[in-house]
């Protein structure tokens, strides 16, 4: 397994201090960690597929996107 991206790295180490400041498992602090954590891991996975396939057409970088579109940001905080 490919080592983690910073990002995840640094979302990874949030989970673990809260966990360590014996902060409950119910606050929302955690709920934002992991959502940063799995969104790290997949960015750095498309990349990595990303870099290692033939480029997208215009059509298929598209349709990828679409798949993405339903996502409603509010308050910047991607929930």
């Amino acid at each position: 397994m490919p080592a983690l991206p910073p990002e995840a790295r640094t979302a990874r180490a949030r989970i673990g201090g809260l966990k360590r400041c014996g902060v409950p498992d119910s606050d929302p602090r955690y709920d934002q960690a992991r959502r940063d954590l799995n969104a790290a891991v997949l960015a750095d996975h498309i990349e990595r597929l990303l870099a290692s396939w033939p480029p997208l057409t215009s059509e298929q970088r598209s349709n990828l996107a679409e798949l993405l579109k339903p996502v409603r940001v509010h308050g910047g905080d991607g929930a």
